[in-house]
């Protein structure tokens, strides 16, 4: 799929000189660019998704933990100590 994108000279300017110092081509860097941008947005995305879908289901079950309880509890991973999700309040 080829595609085109238009840019004003000050940033063809800007993103030509980057290319130059990193010896890469102006191309090279528009498509990274890019696709850390698409990279980005999607994770951030997904974060928004998960993040309506758990203040729905706390709406939906009125069941939570606290802050600390999840701290706590996500310290002990990967120790010995490890323990299981602690149960939720309502």
């Amino acid at each position: 799929m080829a595609t085109s994108v238009k840019l004003d000279d000050a940033l063809k300017t800007r993103i030509q000189s980057l290319a130059d110092l990193q010896n890469r081509s102006a191309h090279w860097i528009m498509r990274e660019a890019i696709r850390s941008y698409v990279e980005r947005e999607e994770k951030r995305e997904q974060f928004k998704q998960e993040a309506m879908a758990s203040w729905t289901e706390y709406q939906e079950t009125g069941q939570y933990l606290t802050g600390q309880e999840t701290r706590d509890w996500l310290n002990t991973w990967g120790t010995d100590k490890e323990t299981s999700v602690p149960e939720c309040h309502e």
